[in-house]
């Protein structure tokens, strides 16, 4: 700033210049109210979530911070519009200008309404509401338990109407606060409890009706999840008939009010005693015709039959013929063998002793003879092989080698086979092994 054209004008600093914008802009607007379109979202670990806030014209950076945006109902995302309370700021490291937000609310909509539509979404995403995840209800519950507030309408015309429908029906209540603050936690503690029970078959979620606001505990995800994973099958019936909650996507079955649900779950006992009057006496019926039917085909066979006591004679004349037939056939066999057997008998009497012996001993020698040429066979085999291995061994023996004029030469001391000339050095002793003696010498050139 100059205050003169002979003045000194006055030099700020960055950080003087950002200090003194910052004291200015946060004075002049401590709060204010904008509203714009949310994009540029970031949320780190900290929890804060960071973004820009824009209109058709301008845009500024925006913060809110962990806490506040912990009290919100609904969640921040990119293309939401907004209007929010907040105060200016200047961030000095960089020279900017910003926002930091202490309360934020959907323009156009509810806060409630679009945190509902946001978890609708996201739940239906990942499949808790798919009809396949649906438990089965019983046909006829043993016993009915119902997490309500104990106090109420809501609980004595459920109960009025479970015991008008099927009288002395059992029935437990698992008393919970149904709004309020600690309403959600306690529902999802009567559902853990209801889960601990081994004769727990059902239970009715109910609730009277109500504002969103009023309903709110019922439209929490840890409920959700809560229902989802519960082993018994559950019935929501909260609010009245168009009123629509999380818990009733998630649940087993939806029902309107607290009241259908009680009648949608429970059969009218008298129905069923007509049902089984009815079904047994169209079953006596059937056992009575079929003992008619199987009485009369019974008649009709034992008609048919004819006397035991005959047939069994029958049999018994019949056995005695096979028998008879059996033995006659066994005779006639023995006597055919013995008729063979004198045969064979007259014919060996009439061969003398000598002739036989000779014939026998003619044998005899044919086997010798062909055992005699089977082994000089297999000797003269074995001495080829043998011939045939020795010119082998022969023709590969060193001594062999060296009677034809070749001669090994070693190197001393070591004594090793030498192959290469390279292998010893000038003035160094070799061995040169002979076919008959072994020579000492010294080398004194080498060739390649």
């Amino acid at each position: 700033m100059v205050s003169s054209v002979n003045q000194s004008p006055t030099v700020y600093t960055v950080s003087e210049l950002t200090r003194c914008i910052k004291t200015i802009l946060e004075q002049e607007f401590p709060l204010v109210w904008l509203s714009g379109e949310i994009s540029n979202l970031r949320t780190p670990v900290s929890g804060h979530h960071y973004f820009t806030l824009k209109d058709q014209q301008a845009q500024i950076n925006a913060v809110i911070f962990k806490g506040p945006a912990k009290r919100l109902k609904y969640r921040i995302e990119n293309g939401l519009s907004v209007v929010g309370l907040g105060r200016l700021s200047v961030y000095e490291p960089r020279g900017t200008y910003q926002i930091l937000f202490e309360h934020l609310e959907p323009k156009g909509i509810g806060a409630l309404q679009l945190a509902f539509d946001q978890l609708k979404k996201r739940l239906e995403d990942e499949g808790l509401f798919a009809a396949q995840h649906k438990k089965k209800l019983p046909a006829l519950p043993r016993k009915i338990h119902i997490i309500t507030s104990p106090t109420g309408a809501v609980v004595h015309d459920t109960i009025q109407i479970i015991h008008r429908r099927f009288p002395n029906m059992p029935i437990v209540v698992i008393p919970t606060r149904v709004q309020g603050d600690t309403a959600e936690n306690e529902i999802i503690a009567a559902i853990d409890a209801l889960n601990q029970q081994p004769d727990a078959e059902i239970a009715i979620l109910a609730r009277g009706g109500g504002s969103l606001e009023d309903l709110q505990p019922f439209n929490s995800e840890p409920l959700a999840r809560a229902i989802f994973h519960s082993m018994v099958p559950i019935v929501s019936a909260v609010g009245h008939e168009t009123d629509f909650t999380i818990a009733d996507f998630v649940a087993d079955l939806r029902a309107p009010t607290p009241s259908a649900a009680a009648e949608m779950i429970v059969p009218e006992k008298h129905r069923l005693q007509k049902q089984v009057t009815e079904m047994t006496s169209r079953l006596a019926r059937q056992i009575g015709s079929a003992i008619t039917r199987h009485r009369s085909d019974l008649d009709r066979l034992a008609r048919r039959l004819r006397d035991p006591k005959r047939q069994i004679q029958e049999l018994r004349l019949k056995l005695d013929y096979i028998n008879q037939q059996l033995l006659r056939r066994f005779n006639d066999r023995i006597e055919n063998k013995r008729i063979a057997l004198r045969h064979v008998t007259s014919r060996l009497y009439r061969i003398p002793i000598q002739e036989k012996l000779l014939i026998y001993q003619q044998r005899l020698k044919q086997i010798d003879y062909n055992i005699l040429n089977i082994l000089n066979m297999i000797i003269s085999k074995k001495q080829a092989q043998k011939q045939a291995l020795t010119l082998q061994l022969a023709a590969l023996n060193p001594l062999n080698v060296l009677r034809r004029g070749y001669s090994i030469v070693r190197s001393l001391p070591e004594k090793q086979v030498v192959k290469k000339s390279k292998s010893v050095t000038i003035n160094q002793q070799v061995e040169i092994q002979l076919s008959a003696g072994t020579l000492l010498c010294r080398v004194e050139g080498k060739q390649p």
